[in-house]
């Protein structure tokens, strides 16, 4: 298709979009959807034709859940280019994904798009902070806590990139972040959220506000060891760095491992069988616990010779 063609066809079907009926706003909507899912040159002709962004915004918030979801796609195929994402990522924007998360009527694809078109424009290093301002990193922590939410791989994986952000860190150590990502990776949702609630933990380890707030956790360290005991072996990559962390800032930490019964035995095991990360996480946690200049205990209170 001709650039001229392409350019009467995206015209036609933004009019259609606005002023057509329900049907006809479904076909336009899905023409633009599909124009721009392959291809960053269509994607670039969208959006910068007159209207077009903000057109796209006004139907997100349609009644119709079609609407709303092809209209989000769209957009979400426009943040692919990362010639796109700082323009996409307006303060309006960004309020408008926000009550789209938030909302408990939202239908659940358009909160996974609204997600995922979070994750898409924060990946622009710039947008970080932008998400912090508007208020979205509470707002992820309050979605993930919800039961069974089906969009929660989505709002974690949106709360992993935005939290590379020290700032975002901070605010979502302050909005309660570390229980909820604990007692996600300790439900039984699936491996899988598990793994990606451990991935936001590990993230927020790296600042003092997150490890500060794992070693003030209840049972923290059991429950990562109950992790590395597991199947996932993503998730046992960051129970492990996670635990390394630990040490280092606390002796209580490494003490309450090694009261443990299992713990050395599961270290052994990962050391062995573990993926090349794994393997490396735990033969660090090893080397920490036989170079401690502690009297550690098991859990009958004996001494541990090492």
């Amino acid at each position: 298709m001709s650039t001229t063609k392409l350019r009467d066809t995206i015209l036609e079907c933004l009019f259609e979009a606005q002023s057509g009926s329900n049907e006809l706003q479904q076909e336009a909507l899905q023409t633009l959807a599909s124009i721009t899912r392959v291809s960053p040159q269509n994607r670039t002709l969208l959006a910068q034709t007159n209207g077009a962004i903000p057109a796209l915004l006004t139907l997100c918030k349609s009644s119709s859940p079609i609407i709303q979801t092809l209209s989000l796609s769209t957009l979400f195929n426009l943040s692919l280019n990362p010639n796109l994402k700082q323009s996409l990522a307006d303060m309006e924007t960004i309020n408008h994904l926000n009550s789209i998360i938030l909302s408990p009527t939202s239908p659940p694809e358009s909160t996974k798009l609204a997600s995922s078109l979070v994750c898409s424009l924060a990946m622009l290093d710039k947008n970080k902070a932008k998400f912090g301002v508007a208020g979205t990193i509470p707002l992820l922590v309050r979605a993930v806590s919800y039961p069974r939410n089906p969009a929660a791989h989505y709002l974690l994986s949106s709360l992993a990139e935005l939290v590379q952000f020290h700032g975002n860190c901070t605010l979502a150590v302050r909005a309660g972040a570390v229980p909820v990502l604990i007692r996600v990776v300790k439900s039984t949702d699936g491996e899988d959220l598990s793994g990606t609630s451990l991935a936001v933990l590990e993230l927020l380890s790296r600042f003092d506000e997150g490890l500060n707030a794992l070693k003030k956790t209840d049972q923290v360290v059991s429950s990562m060891v109950e992790v590395l005991k597991g199947r996932s072996m993503m998730s046992k990559e960051g129970a492990a760095e996670i635990l390394v962390r630990l040490f280092e800032e606390s002796e209580d930490c490494l003490v309450d491992a090694l009261k443990l019964p299992e713990f050395l035995t599961v270290l052994a095991d990962i050391s062995v069988r573990g993926s090349a990360r794994a393997r490396e996480k735990a033969g660090l946690l090893l080397k920490k616990t036989t170079e401690a200049n502690l009297d550690s205990y098991t859990s009958d209170g004996s001494h541990m010779l090492f």
